[in-house]
């Protein structure tokens, strides 16, 4: 794909309304990418200060991920190096709880495969959570997204499932002190290889 039909593509994903009629807002699609990019990181869909900044992961996920992977945020917003594509580009709503909605269901099918398969450089994709590792590794997911955190090697070199970097996940961090002396080593190591 030339560069300007890869512009082109991005150009459909932001202006793509097809959950507008079941939304509690205007939808507002959030995507970065470049056919350069070396790490695609595939996230949930963007929470309320996401859909108000149009920034992906701008919020305090995105300084636990970024944290996570040892980078800054000129890296992690550098297209040509890092592209985020979640499996749903719009704010999908809360819940009568409070937390995030999942992802719209129209979003993956219809545009994940299609971005994924122009990021040709692409050695290392991140799967935040559960819906994006369901997405990917299909049969090959373990019972739980626990197990397949803690089995993230297995599923190396091509993917690294991670779970959500939301707070809402702190009490899991805490009970599964293994993500950070194990995982975390093996996720950095990845990232200094592919982006320094």
């Amino acid at each position: 794909m030339a560069a300007s039909d890869f512009d082109q593509l991005l150009a459909d994903i932001r202006a793509c309304r097809v959950c507008a009629p079941d939304m509690p807002h205007e939808p507002r699609p959030v995507v970065q990418a470049s056919p350069t990019a070396k790490v695609l990181i595939v996230g949930q869909a963007p929470g309320t200060r996401v859909h108000a900044s149009g920034r992906p992961f701008a919020d305090p996920s995105g300084d636990r991920l970024r944290d996570w992977m040892g980078v800054d945020e000129p890296v992690f917003y550098d297209a040509s190096r890092i592209a985020i594509v979640p499996m749903g580009f719009c704010f999908p709503g809360l819940d009568e709880s409070g937390p995030d909605l999942p992802p719209r269901k129209e979003c993956a099918p219809l545009w994940q495969r299609k971005v994924a398969g122009e990021l040709k450089n692409v050695r290392l994709t991140l799967l935040v959570g559960l819906h994006a590792q369901r997405f990917y590794l299909g049969s090959q997911m373990r019972k739980t997204m626990t197990e397949t955190v803690h089995e993230a090697a297995a599923f190396g070199p091509d993917y690294l499932p991670l779970p959500h970097p939301s707070w809402r996940n702190s009490a899991w961090l805490r009970k599964n002190p293994w993500f950070e002396a194990k995982i975390l080593p093996l996720l950095r190591c990845r990232i200094i290889d592919l982006l320094h």
